[in-house]
């Protein structure tokens, strides 16, 4: 080389052969053409060529000089990059330039052409590409490391390189890319932080979407080197993460992002950083945890990442982030989740903890993110979810925000179409879901009206879409119907009904349109509107658009009878799809797209087409049925047995009867229905007989050859059928047939010959039919029922106790083990009852007779002959059976006002019977009754009695009760301002003098002036007025106040003349002041209107007599706590029960009772008045109560803004709903500390059965099946409330456990017309009920209100001596254990 260097200082160059000088004195032409002879002379040398190599030193060095690197044609500077490239190549290792400005002009000139890469089309591109490979290939660059300015010679380069790459080169462009910048990297000392920007640049977001190539490039380049390059990446995280030198670089601010894609291209790059993580989301700066939570919900959830596993204090460390105070971050760790459930099912158990938590949030946006989470995985698919996520999804339903509860039922029921329905992950998937069916329905029982219309929704389009085929859709609703549970079969009945109503309501709406303009027609429409509008969502603003749909249907015809068909009762399907499209179509206007008046259309529509159900649905309905009948369906495939599929067929067809009668007017309905009339299986009989009833009005007429076959069946059936079925062949053949009086006398004649006191299995049916029969026909057998009331019912039977029965210490036993007579003597009670019902007047004064007899057996415990014959289960179904005879009769005005107060006051013990199952049926009977608006005020008073009943259960629905009948009356009386004139009947104020007036008169209040006497006393007022004064409406605090201090003034109306009454009854009275001022802060103003008390129960007031007198001993001043009454509407939890909104009342023509037929608020029959859940903000409790809560009561009876309260757990039903949350996790969904209520804790009411209503108006409480453990209804022993003790026991014994709970009842839907009827074949002959646990029912003590029978002196003593206990609550001592509630 020596000798080269010598020959370079020459200064000769020699160019290859036929090359001749090139210098600035030459075209750029020429210039080009000599250039490129010498390029090809260096690409054909080799390293070994040393003579060459030494010749060509000279033109080597010229080549480098400024007149070829500043050259200004590009031609020009790419042949010499060429050449010196080349150049590199053969004189490597050591290169023939020196200087080290030189060498990094020559790099920097190589770098500036390899930018022709850009262009892949240029005729020099080859050229380029034999650059880029050569410097490559030989890692030309690496003799800059030893530069100073290496750096900057190496960061232009891969700028350079980066900014060339694109779509038009090829894998080996990219190739020699890689391999040059790897080299670099590789085998350098060091990677400055400009040049690690250079690459990192590269892996932004911004840069990547610009220039996907250059990202690809840099991620191989990444890969490449990853071992080399990673200590500079840890560095530069470092400086900037735990350093926070931002300065260090211009990627300090996209450093998460930059984390994420070097992650995702080789983990190993951010080993050393990973931790740094860790650190920063425990930092205190809410955007910085923000964005770390973000960039590894990412990397978590990538769908090959191993993070969780490979770092696991980092997983658990970012799981931690769930429960974040800054609510961003809770909201993106939410989010995450999906992504992670469905990449990483794995990690679903580790999730599942937190998510729990997050469902509760109080962030409504977190709990609505939840949701979707789980279900976008659950959609993707079900085996990633499991049921612990699901059953989030499911208490969510029940949210008190409406976004929330939304998308958790849309969400569930796109789980169940897609599942379920279509089936898609087979029969495994379909039975883990099978739940959500039953839970959507059940969301039916919600007050508010956006579930509702949700509901109905997604029944039409997920559960039965109404799309399918008639066939198909339904068998789809054949076998779903089969197998919900009870409480979803009731809430998709009353849906239906609710639908149906609706209808009725807009055909009601089109008549009063068509009618001729007046003033009544006007404000019969304003009526409807308000009716119409109660069923929409947001009633405020629906009154303006119902009233401007009524005005649109009275000018636009087209419209009025696209309604009109729709409504009909003979719409089809198909007609109704195309009346709801026509009808908007007219409504919509294509300029306002937003169109609320058209969405509330929309919903009206939604809600009142028959999309499912029309004649040919019934057809087809029918057919189903068969085929299960005939063998041929597939119904075990559907996983329902076939005898459960036809029973759950006819049920359904039944209930469709109500609702869609006409499109059941076919022959082959009907003959099909006549087959099942033959059925073994009663239920199915049943069924078919009640849609007979229904929907063959006009079959005589219209089917005479069915109404032939049908006669001798009913015929059949009255005679000799069980008692149900025979009961509705009677009311076939009234709706049926026009010569009914004929067939009526057939059948009576040979039923009343034929009865036999002897037998007394042989009675039951017949007396069923012949009460029956005296109902609907009263005046056609006026003489003979008068005489078979008066010698057979009364003087044969039950006068009289022909077999002795069972000995047994029970209080209660099933069904088939009540003996035949007892049956038969309920009957007759029934009958005696039907017949009067049947008169409707007391001219004979049968009703006197019959309201002594009653009380007699009542008197006597059951026991009217008191010969001591028959046994105590037997005595507590007659002392039923008797106390809802009074309860019926007194629902008919004529002989409400026979019905004494003595009478009246003996049937209100019954609600303290000694039997718990006595009680609580009638309770309930008591309840449906005053729902109903049919039994006077006064009875509500009866429920007082119920505060000191020892089961909590029992106080707790007695509560419900009085809550749902306060706020029916309350809701009525806003409706209906112009029944001004019956106050005193509806106002539920005006139960509190009834309610004192029963309480002086209550057996148990003997010594006026004992305190425990009078703390009972309190107990009982407190139970009423509480509810009364939780909210003070009208002032109706000082209404309360002047209407007690006016019965102070006045005297006992049934004892007048009697100073100890009159002294109770000032006592009460002062009792209850004492409570309205201690609970109220406005008892003092003025009154907004003057009381009027009951004319039977006080005298009038004497003006001469002012009675200002305090008669309480001032021992009771401490047991009247102040404190405001609570209204039980405010919870704080997430879980905000909603009440339902039922049926609208309707007034009858009676002396103030009006049935609840139509109200939205006071239907007792509708699931949602039903279900009356008692949760924390429905009893707020002072420290005086002793109430319950039901603890699984379905439905909340809570009211906010458009919530309310009414809604009472109906006590023969399961409840519904979704149980109370705990404690902590209402505490947690709320976001605060619900405070507890004062003095006492709230009682779990464990009453399974205390719920629902049934659809059809009627409380089945037949199908409940009543088994009592031996120790609940063991006989106490005590004598019964009020009487003294038959026989003397040495001491009482202590309660012993007993098992309480009931089985379910299974109402059908019945006919209002017909329900008081159906309820009272239920009351005992089928009554089966399981107590409730816990502890026994200390026996209640029956009051002996007849002067039959007279107390000894001894007795006397006894009582007053020791004052006896309210019948059914347990002494003192033994209750003491039990007052942790209060």
């Amino acid at each position: 080389m020596a000798h080269s260097k010598s020959r370079a200082t020459d200064g000769k160059i020699t160019y290859p052969p036929g090359v001749k000088e090139i210098s600035d004195k030459i075209s750029k032409e020429e210039m080009v053409r000599r250039l490129k002879m010498v390029v090809k002379t260096f690409m054909d040398m080799d390293q070994d060529s040393e003579e060459e190599k030494e010749l060509y030193l000279n033109l080597a060095l010229h080549l480098a000089s400024d007149f070829f690197l500043k050259h200004p044609d590009k031609d020009v500077r790419l042949l010499v990059a060429c050449c010196l490239a080349d150049i590199f190549r053969i004189y490597a290792p050591e290169a023939p330039y020196t200087s080290p400005d030189k060498l990094k002009d020559i790099f920097m000139f190589i770098t500036r052409q390899l930018k022709g890469l850009e262009d892949t089309k240029s005729a020099q591109f080859n050229r380029y590409f034999y650059l880029l490979e050569n410097i490559a290939w030989v890692k030309s660059y690496n003799i800059c490391f030893e530069l100073e300015d290496s750096n900057e010679i190496f960061t232009q380069l891969y700028r350079t390189l980066f900014q060339v790459i694109n779509n038009g080169h090829n894998q080996k462009v990219h190739m020699h890319m890689v391999d040059l910048m790897s080299s670099i990297i590789c085998e350098g000392d060091t990677v400055s932080q400009e040049l690690l920007d250079t690459v990192l640049v590269n892996l932004v977001p911004a840069h990547k979407n610009l220039n996907k190539q250059a990202y690809d490039l840099a991620k191989a380049l990444l890969k490449r080197t990853a071992q080399a390059i990673e200590p500079y990446i840890t560095n530069f995280f470092n400086q900037v993460l735990m350093l926070g030198k931002t300065s260090v670089s211009d990627l300090s601010e996209h450093v998460f992002d930059l984390i994420l894609e070097l992650y995702n291209i080789d983990s190993h790059l951010l080993l050393s950083v990973l931790p740094q993580l860790e650190f920063k989301l425990k930092s205190n700066d809410n955007d910085e945890r923000l964005q770390v939570v973000k960039l590894l919900a990412k990397m978590f959830g990538a769908k090959d990442s191993e993070l969780a596993a490979q770092n696991k204090p980092l997983w658990q460390c970012y799981l931690g982030r769930f429960n974040d105070i800054h609510v961003p971050i809770r909201l993106e760790c939410v989010k995450f989740a999906s992504h992670c459930l469905m990449n990483h099912p794995d990690l679903a158990k580790d999730l599942t903890e937190y998510l729990k938590v997050r469902s509760h949030d109080p962030e409504e946006a977190i709990r609505h993110d939840v949701i979707v989470s789980i279900v976008t995985a659950a959609k993707k698919d079900l085996s990633l979810v499991n049921d612990q996520l699901l059953n989030f999804v499911r208490e969510r339903t029940l949210d008190k925000r409406w976004r929330v509860r939304k998308e958790a039922m849309m969400g569930l029921a796109q789980i169940y179409k897609k599942y379920s329905l279509q089936g898609e992950a087979g029969k495994e998937a379909t039975k883990q879901i099978s739940w959500i069916k039953d839970k959507l329905l059940h969301i039916y029982y919600q007050n508010s009206i956006d579930d509702r219309l949700l509901v109905e929704r997604i029944f039409a389009q997920y559960m039965v879409p109404h799309n399918l085929e008639t066939a198909e859709r339904m068998k789809c609703l054949y076998y779903l119907y089969a197998t919900l549970d009870l409480n979803a079969v009731k809430a998709l009945n009353e849906m239906w009904k609710c639908q149906n109503m609706l209808r009725h309501h807009v055909k009601d709406l089109l008549d009063l349109v068509k009618q001729p303009k007046s003033e009544a027609c006007s404000k019969a429409v304003f009526s409807k509107v308000m009716v119409i509008t109660r069923n929409l969502p947001d009633p405020g603003k629906a009154q303006d658009f119902v009233k401007k749909l009524a005005q649109v249907l009275e000018e636009d015809e087209k419209i009025r009878k696209q309604l009109e068909t729709l409504v009909s009762p003979a719409c089809s399907c198909k007609q109704a799809e195309g009346c709801v499209r026509e009808i908007t179509k007219k409504l919509g206007s294509p300029k306002q797209p937003s169109n609320p008046f058209l969405e509330m259309v929309k919903f009206l529509l939604e809600r009142i087409a028959p999309v499912h159900i029309d004649t040919e649905s019934i057809s087809a309905l029918i057919k189903q049925v068969n085929k299960s009948i005939d063998g041929t369906a597939d119904d075990e495939d559907e996983g329902v047995p076939t005898e459960q599929a036809i029973r759950a067929g006819l049920e359904l067809l039944k209930v469709l009867s109500f609702t869609h009668p006409v499109s059941f007017h076919s022959a082959e309905t009907f003959e099909s229905l006549l087959g099942c009339l033959k059925m073994d299986d009663e239920k199915v009989a049943e069924a078919a007989l009640q849609i007979f009833k229904n929907t063959g009005s006009k079959m005589e007429e219209s089917f005479p050859h069915i109404k032939s076959v049908l006669l001798p069946v009913l015929q059949h059936k009255a005679k000799k059928g069980p008692p149900r079925q025979a009961k509705y062949a009677i009311h076939c053949i009234h709706a049926m047939f026009s010569n009914r009086d004929t067939q009526f006398a057939q059948i009576f004649e040979p039923l009343h010959k034929s009865l036999d006191p002897a037998n007394p299995d042989q009675l039951i049916t017949p007396l069923t039919t012949l009460g029956h029969l005296a109902m609907l026909a009263p005046e056609q057998f006026a003489a003979p029922l008068k005489s078979l009331v008066a010698n057979f019912i009364v003087k044969d039977l039950l006068m009289n106790d022909r077999l002795p029965g069972k000995k047994t210490t029970k209080l209660w036993v099933p069904d088939d083990e009540v003996s035949p007579e007892t049956l038969a003597k309920i009957q007759g009670i029934k009958l005696m009852v039907r017949w009067l019902l049947g008169v409707k007047n007391n001219l004979s004064k049968s009703g006197n007779s019959t309201l002594r007899m009653l009380t007699a057996i009542l008197n006597s415990d059951g026991d009217l002959t008191e010969q001591g014959k028959i046994g105590k289960p037997e005595m507590s179904r007659l002392r039923l059976a008797a106390g809802c005879a009074v309860l019926r009769l007194a629902q008919e005005p004529c002989y409400h006002e026979i019905i004494t107060l003595e009478q009246y006051q003996l049937c209100a013990l019954v609600i303290n019977d000694e039997c718990y199952q006595v009680r609580q049926a009638f309770a309930q009977k008591l309840h449906k009754g005053l729902c109903r608006l049919r039994l006077p005020l006064e009875y509500l008073a009866i429920f007082a009695l119920c505060a000191k009943d020892p089961m909590k259960e029992r106080r707790a629905h007695a509560r419900q009760c009085l809550v749902k009948n306060i706020n029916i009356r309350r809701e009525y009386l806003k409706q209906h301002a112009s029944v001004s004139d019956k106050l005193l009947s509806l106002l539920p104020e005006y139960v509190v003098p009834y309610t004192i007036h029963l309480l002086v008169h209550d057996p148990d209040y003997v010594k006026v002036q004992d305190i425990e006497q009078l703390k009972d006393i309190k107990e009982s007022l407190w139970f009423v007025l509480e509810i009364l004064m939780a909210k003070n409406e009208n002032n109706s605090h000082a209404f309360i106040r002047k209407m007690v201090e006016n019965i102070k003034q006045t005297k006992d109306g049934q004892a007048p003349n009697d100073p100890k009454i009159n002294e109770k009854l000032y006592t009460v009275c002062d009792v209850a002041m004492n409570i309205i001022i201690s609970k109220s802060t406005t008892y003092s103003l003025e009154s907004p209107k003057d009381p009027v008390l009951p004319a039977r129960y006080f005298t009038q007031p004497d003006k001469n007599f002012s009675n200002t007198k305090n008669y309480l001993p001032p021992e009771m001043k401490s047991f009247f706590t102040p404190g405001k009454p609570k209204a039980a509407n405010v919870l704080g939890a997430v879980n905000k029960p909603l009440s339902t909104a039922g049926k609208q009342l309707q007034t009858k023509s009676s002396r103030m009772e009006t049935i609840s037929n139509a109200s939205s608020n006071s239907n007792p029959s509708s699931p949602g008045r039903s279900k009356g859940r008692m949760d924390s903000t429905e009893i707020d409790h002072s420290e005086n109560e002793a109430i319950t809560i039901m603890k699984s009561s379905p439905m909340p009876g809570k009211k906010n803004d458009k919530r309310d309260d009414s809604d009472v757990l109906r006590d023969g039903d399961k409840p519904r709903g979704r149980k109370r949350g705990a404690a902590s996790s209402q505490d947690e969904d709320s976001g605060q500390d619900p405070k507890p209520k004062r003095g006492r804790k709230k009682a779990a009411n464990t009453s399974a059965g205390d719920g629902e209503d049934q659809w059809a108006e009627e409380t089945r409480i037949d199908d409940i099946s009543m088994e009592t453990e031996d120790e609940q209804n063991s006989p106490p022993k005590k004598g019964r409330r009020g009487r003294p003790p038959k026989t003397a026991t040495p001491k009482e014994e202590t309660p012993g456990k007993g098992r309480r709970g009931r089985k379910k009842a299974v109402p059908p839907p019945e006919e209002e017309a017909n329900e008081e009827e159906e309820e009272e074949d239920r009351d005992s002959e089928n009554m089966e009920v399981k107590p409730k646990g816990g502890r026994q029912a200390k026996t209640p003590r029956r009051s002996q209100q007849s002067s039959r029978v007279e107390t000894t002196e001894t007795a006397d003593e006894s009582v007053e001596s020791t004052p006896q206990k309210r019948r059914g609550r347990p002494p003192k001592a033994a209750q003491q254990p039990a007052k942790k509630n209060v």
